[in-house]
């Protein structure tokens, strides 16, 4: 049994964040004791953290001021391993362990196309962050990808060799989803068209939006509904825009709800309209719920989660002809893929143990640089 600490921003919810609590759930029934340590208080998980996990927030208001709470967390709790989650923590993890002097071992994690998405933005700011980065992850123990995507667009966007950069699916599918999608906890009503995500640009949801606009022009599917649960400074454009298209009757943003697995059960498709992903949990919990699914050919994720089409429609980023045509035709079919056969794939259990293997190998670098 060894100490580990899961270092983060946050807890506020979203994909990232419920991963971290997974692989913590599966480090302490592994027998590891197990320390999730967040920069800011904010915690909407705290239900589905297991019993045993300690929860630490250094009360910070941005992820840079944690660096000396964080500092002092190692220095008391001194883990035996360190595992940090999205570009600004691990950092901030790296430059931790160097001015705590703690030989803990450190494996910093990506979970999204951090280049593809800040490509345009070549402000002084954005150049310091990715000397940072590359600075950063050439002195962690083990960099992990969430998807080759993920992988390919760290390597050219750091100057990283390919090799050192490790690609392990996110821990998905386990029990306890099952059990909730199961559940029925409300009625939740009919439920069309499903999305999730952050009310941001990013997720494309004025696509969907759109989309929805065209679908429910035509005969067959003009009762079509859509639920986008999420919640983010978007909401209110986004309501804009459903009134100025006339779908507003047809619209509904609940908010973050703590059991979106219901929506999706019931939804009789599910759509993941983004421009830019890591390895998209949404679309893999979706699948495990056994629900059809339509997704932007986005960087990256959806094209290794389908193979190619193979489990799903496949559709161009910003289409939203392309998307209500997709939309149309799962909508009027019968038969689908056997989805949840495939996220199955992505099953806790395994990512759990492939990151205990990175979190145990060998000795931590800070032994090697002195």
């Amino acid at each position: 049994m060894q100490k580990i600490a899961l270092f983060l921003p946050s807890l506020r919810g979203g994909g990232a964040e419920r991963v971290m609590v997974l692989l913590a759930n599966g480090f302490v029934a592994a027998g590891h004791e197990v320390d999730l340590v967040t920069a800011s208080d904010e915690n909407v998980y705290q239900a589905e953290i297991a019993p045993g996990i300690r929860h630490f927030s250094l009360g910070a208001s941005r992820v840079a001021s944690s660096l000396p709470a964080l500092v002092r967390y190692l220095k008391r709790e001194r883990p035996a391993a360190l595992l940090s989650a999205m570009g600004h923590a691990n950092v901030v993890a790296v430059a931790a362990r160097a001015l705590a002097r703690l030989d803990c071992r450190l494996v910093v994690t990506e979970h999204t196309n951090y280049f593809a998405v800040t490509a345009r933005n070549t402000g002084f700011n954005a150049r310091v962050m990715r000397r940072l980065m590359r600075h950063a992850y050439l002195r962690a123990d083990a960099v992990v990808a969430v998807s080759q995507g993920v992988a390919d667009d760290l390597a050219r966007g750091l100057a990283l060799a390919p090799s050192r950069i490790e690609v392990i699916f996110n821990p998905i599918v386990d029990k306890r989803l099952v059990q909730l999608a199961e559940s029925s906890v409300e009625d939740i009503g009919e439920v069309g068209i499903v999305a999730v995500g952050r009310l941001i640009e990013q997720k494309g949801f004025d696509v969907l939006i759109d989309a929805l606009a065209r679908l429910r022009q035509r005969h067959e599917h003009r009762e079509v509904r859509l639920t986008i649960l999420g919640e983010g400074p978007l909401r209110d454009t986004l309501l804009d825009q459903a009134h100025r298209l006339g779908v507003a009757d047809a619209v509904s943003l609940p908010g973050f709800v703590d059991n979106p697995f219901v929506y999706m059960r019931k939804a009789r498709v599910f759509a993941l309209s983004s421009y830019a992903e890591g390895l998209p949990s949404v679309l893999i919990q979706a699948m495990a719920c056994g629900t059809p699914v339509v997704a932007t050919d986005c960087p990256s994720g959806p094209q290794e989660i389908l193979e190619g089409g193979r489990w799903g429609r496949l559709i161009p980023m910003g289409d939203s002809e392309a998307l209500a045509d997709a939309l149309d035709e799962v909508l009027a079919r019968d038969e689908h893929p056997p989805v949840h056969q495939r996220a199955a794939d992505f099953g806790a259990e395994l990512a759990v143990e492939r990151y205990l293997v990175r979190l145990n190998s060998g000795v931590s670098s800070m032994a090697s640089q002195g």
